[in-house]
This record gives C-alpha cells, sequence and structure tokens, in this order.
C-alpha cells in the first residue's frame, strides 16, 4: 500500500450531494485536498450508473448527475481485508475484479504481474484499468468477462470486491482443488469464503468481519425497480396501515437486520428522506411490494404503509422480533457449504437457509 499510488487510479470521483445527486469532483485545482481524499481510507465513487467521472467534459466540476453507483475505488483497508481472508501465498494465482484496477495494482505489488488475472463486465473500466496498471509499472491479464461466467483460467485464490447470490458454479470450476473464494452475499454485509473440496464443491463460514460491495451486473446499469412503483410508495395510502412497535430504523445502518432481510426477501431497495425532524425509510421490491415508513421524532413508533404482494416492513420486523428475543441473529458466523451442483446453503445451530 505504501508504494501503489492510489491517485494514479482515482484522478476524478463522484461526491454525494444532500439532494440526492452526484457531484464530480477532483480537487478544484487543489492538489493537496485531492491527495488527502485520495489517500484516505474511503470509498470513492468513479461511475454513476453509466456515466464515468473521467469521461465528463468540461471545466465545470460542479456538473451532477442522477443514479446509482456502477463502480468505484474501494477504501484501501477493505481490499486489504479481503486478500487476507483469501490468505494469499506466494504463487497463487489469483483472480480479482476490476473497477479502478487500484486492487488489482495491489495484488501485482504482492505476488507479481504473472500471477494476476483481473477481471470486469465493462469494457471501458478494463481499458483504463490497463492503461492506469501499465502507468504504475504491473501488466497482469485484464479482461472483459463476466465475473458469474466463465472465467479466463484456473485459479488458487479468488477474491470478488463485488457481491453475488448465489455463488457461481463456474467458480468451482475455475478453482483449483483446495483453492479458496472470497466474496459478498448480493444484498448484506455477510463476507463468505469457501475452500475447495475433494468433490467438486466448497465449504466454509461467513466471517465475523463485515463489508459490502455492489452487486455483479450484466449491462451498462443496473436494473431499477418500476417507476409505478416508486410512485405509489412515495406519497400513496397502502393497502395496510400500521403503527410499527419498534423506533424507525434504515436497514443498511445495521447490516446484521439488513442482512437476515435481504436472505429471505432479496432484491430489496431501501431508500430515506429526512425533513426536519420527519424521517421517512422506504423499501422497494421488483415485484411491486412497498413499503414507507414515516416517524416525526427519534423515539416515536413510525406509521407504516404497505402495498402489494409481499408486506416488506412485517418481514423486516419479524427479523426485529427475533432479535430482541435472542439476543443475536445468526447470520455471522454460519458455516458455509457449496455442493458442485453450486447450491449454496447456510447454517447456525438450528438456523438454515440455501441461496
Amino acid at each position: 500500500m505504501a508504494t501503489v499510488p492510489r491517485h494514479q487510479f482515482v484522478p476524478r470521483w463522484w461526491e454525494a450531494a444532500d439532494d440526492g445527486r452526484w457531484m464530480l469532483r477532483d480537487g478544484g485545482g487543489d492538489v493537496q485536498t485531492w491527495l488527502e481524499t485520495v489517500y484516505s481510507d474511503q470509498t470513492l465513487i468513479t461511475r454513476v450508473d453509466a456515466v464515468h467521472a473521467d469521461t465528463v467534459a468540461g471545466p465545470d466540476v460542479d456538473i451532477p448527475v442522477e443514479g446509482a453507483p456502477t463502480s468505484s475505488s474501494t477504501l484501501p483497508s477493505l481490499v486489504v481485508r479481503m486478500y487476507r481472508h483469501a490468505m494469499i501465498d506466494d504463487r497463487h494465482r489469483v483472480l480479482v475484479t476490476t473497477g479502478s484496477g487500484y486492487g488489482t495494482s495491489l495484488a501485482c505489488a504482492r505476488l507479481g504481474d504473472d500471477w494476476v488475472t483481473s477481471v470486469d463486465v465493462d469494457e471501458q473500466l478494463v481499458t483504463t484499468a490497463k492503461d492506469r496498471l501499465k502507468l504504475c509499472g504491473y501488466q497482469p491479464q485484464v479482461e472483459v468477462c463476466d465475473i458469474t461466467g466463465t472465467l479466463p483460467g484456473r485459479y488458487d485464490r479468488i477474491v470478488a470486491t463485488v457481491s453475488v447470490r448465489p455463488v457461481p458454479l463456474t467458480w468451482l470450476h475455475a478453482l483449483r482443488p483446495g483453492g479458496r473464494l472470497v466474496t459478498t452475499i448480493a444484498g448484506t454485509g455477510m463476507i463468505l469464503t469457501a475452500d475447495k473440496n475433494a468433490d467438486g464443491g466448497a465449504t466454509g463460514r461467513i466471517e465475523w468481519d463485515r463489508a459490502g460491495f455492489m452487486q455483479t451486473r450484466k449491462g451498462s446499469v443496473y436494473e431499477q425497480p418500476p417507476g409505478d412503483t416508486w410512485k405509489g410508495a412515495a406519497t400513496d395510502d397502502g393497502e395496510e396501515i400500521t403503527t410499527s412497535r419498534y423506533p424507525l430504523l434504515y436497514p443498511p445502518d445495521a447490516w446484521d437486520v439488513m442482512s437476515m432481510v435481504e436472505l429471505k426477501v432479496p432484491g430489496i431497495d431501501y431508500r430515506r428522506e429526512v425533513d426536519g425532524d420527519a424521517r421517512t425509510v422506504w423499501l422497494l421490491h421488483p415485484d411491486g411490494s412497498w413499503a414507507r415508513a414515516t416517524a416525526s421524532g427519534r423515539l416515536e413508533s413510525p406509521t407504516v404503509h404497505q402495498s402489494g404482494p409481499r408486506r416488506l416492513w412485517d418481514e423486516l420486523e419479524r427479523v426485529r422480533n427475533r432479535l430482541n428475543r435472542e439476543g443475536a441473529l445468526p447470520v455471522y458466523g454460519a458455516r458455509v457449504t457449496i455442493t458442485s451442483d453450486g447450491a449454496t446453503t447456510l447454517t447456525r445451530g438450528g438456523w438454515t437457509i440455501t441461496l
């Protein structure tokens, strides 16, 4: 980390504004501020929807865009933690994900170019990362590749700084016997590590550590919940209106709770808004289900509106009930079993779920 120049990989980035849009940043001509940001231990968003920070033209760096982040330079400490979970050693052939190319450069600095392969689904990101890696003196194999599909080789370690659900079967095919994979479960804060078995499957666990990464995507941007779902959730009365027994919670602020909900109902989009003392949280699902909860004070029980085929807030309440009843949730520390046909099962005590 002391020898890899992160500033080469993130000359510009997107910064979240209070109105939900993203503002372009590049230090504004203040080199010291730019370097302090780039070398801080934080994730820097480099792409929002299909707009990469490097491609925005013009002298005005306050150009706003709207959308969801689609690529970033992960905070350096988390990249290193993921590599530590992989237990990388000399002469391990390692597959990593590209993004800005910074994480790839760290792997090259540790192992040497010949032992590192880096893949990304986005051709522009791959081309840019290749150029910047070469500028820093690194020339690993970097390819345009859907990491959930067929991989371009065989590896001792697969470290994905993107999230998946379930673990792709192709990873088992690409891992050598005894090889290890490290990833996160989509929509959760769960780091999954697993070692390949002689039967072609893998066993491991959900680490006690936490991490959150963007999900894999097939196209240039992520699919969003239907517009009419959001339109209704924004202000309409729900088919069911209740008062919650708990103070208002924004699930991404409580990773164990969010992870349990996501395992049961994958694909929820969380949003929130603060207007003075009033706080509102939305849960949106691609099947048209939505929930909106609003509270005026920190300890006030929120009013909840729900509609659609599922009652999303009820699912959240069930998880919070379990947490209050048992004092903990079983997601972290769970045993992971991946069969040779790709079925991923988590178990802890009497709790089990198959992804």
